[in-house]
């Protein structure tokens, strides 16, 4: 009997050892058909309330949703291009400008350095001179690496992959969305009834939180458009339209940020001497930022079912020990602990 048990025990080890090496290798190719299923599960409410409120079959309702999310991601796409290369092309023709201005700003700065430290003692004026050119140079050599032929050729060069990525996705979410149905009735075969029913409850619960972050995310991206759209309108009037759209579609994406264009623009302003523009520039990616960091956990906690205390800790945890995607997953962790805690599956009964 020992021996039986003993066989069962290393069988399973083995077959744990061999899902967590083939999820390993098969996994990092396989995350366009893994997002295209989560995406297909995440849109089947949408596909359920279609066939209700409208008596549609499931093709019908599955395509009609297919076709409207595929034309909106095109109108997106096309917009968020478009508008990019029109600024692309509108720097490159006022490049000579711009390369003016800095260098007349660069012998500006030479000549203040000098002025500002012609009374120091020689030793500090000298190295005030040197740590300036050595933070102008770094600058410089950033600039120059970002920009580099190399990364350049690089990104252009996984643009194909990208694509294929994308139609891969595309069409894996039409077939998940068709076949969902007997996907769930596939798994719940190999489950025990017990079982069946607390992953129901889990995955509900996992569904309803991230339908709430989505709708909460959006929500915060919208206030942050209007703000940005008020603060442009009053800063660089020409361009608050255009830059509106571009940082509020930066923004909504969940790893991004309003201030990844609003940084860098403030401090082209501030090299160009602009000192206005860049400060108020400045001073409105500080509101954006308190906006994201102060509105979104309060919002996040209301329509994920947390408070906004844990939810709050959970971003802040996840975003030191993980950067960006522990921001993200930090409030999912906690939902599915108590989707857990829920179902019985872990049972915290205890006292002090």
């Amino acid at each position: 009997m020992n021996k039986l048990n003993t066989r069962k025990l290393i069988f399973r080890l083995i077959m744990i050892i061999s899902i967590i090496v083939a999820a390993y290798f098969i996994i990092p190719v396989s995350v366009p058909i893994i997002l295209a299923g989560a995406t297909a599960f995440f849109l089947e409410p949408i596909v359920m309330f279609f066939k209700r409120q409208w008596k549609m079959s499931r093709k019908i309702a599955v395509a009609f949703i297919y076709i409207v999310s595929v034309i909106l991601i095109s109108i997106i796409c096309y917009f968020t291009i478009t508008q990019l290369m029109s600024q692309i092309i509108l720097v490159s023709k006022q490049a000579p400008y711009y390369i003016s201005k800095l260098s007349e700003m660069w012998l500006t700065m030479q000549e203040n350095i000098s002025k500002y430290t012609e009374d120091f003692p020689p030793e500090v004026s000298a190295s005030l001179q040197n740590t300036t050119m050595d933070f102008i140079k770094k600058i410089e050599e950033s600039f120059l690496n970002f920009f580099n032929y190399t990364k350049v050729t690089a990104f252009f060069s996984e643009i194909p992959s990208l694509f294929i990525s994308l139609l891969v996705y595309m069409i894996a979410l039409f077939l998940f969305m068709l076949d969902l149905p007997k996907l769930k009735q596939i798994t719940y075969k190999y489950l025990k009834p017990s079982t069946a029913n607390k992953l129901k409850i889990i995955l509900n619960r996992l569904k309803d939180a991230i339908f709430g972050y989505m709708k909460a995310h959006l929500f915060v991206s919208f206030i942050i458009g209007g703000v940005t759209l008020i603060g442009l309108l009053l800063i660089q009037p020409k361009y608050a339209v255009t830059m509106t759209i571009i940082i509020w579609i930066i923004d909504i994406i969940p790893f991004l940020g309003s201030i990844i264009i609003l940084a860098p623009w403030a401090l082209y302003h501030l090299l160009i001497g602009n000192i206005s523009i860049a400060v108020k520039l400045f001073i409105l990616a500080a509101i954006l930022l308190i906006i994201r960091r102060v509105v979104e956990p309060k919002l996040m906690g209301d329509h994920i079912g947390l408070s906004t205390l844990p939810t709050l800790i959970a971003m802040f945890i996840g975003l030191q020990l993980f950067g960006v995607i522990g921001l993200l997953a930090g409030p999912f962790v906690i939902i599915f602990f108590v989707a857990l805690k829920e179902t019985g599956i872990i049972k915290l009964n205890f006292k002090i």
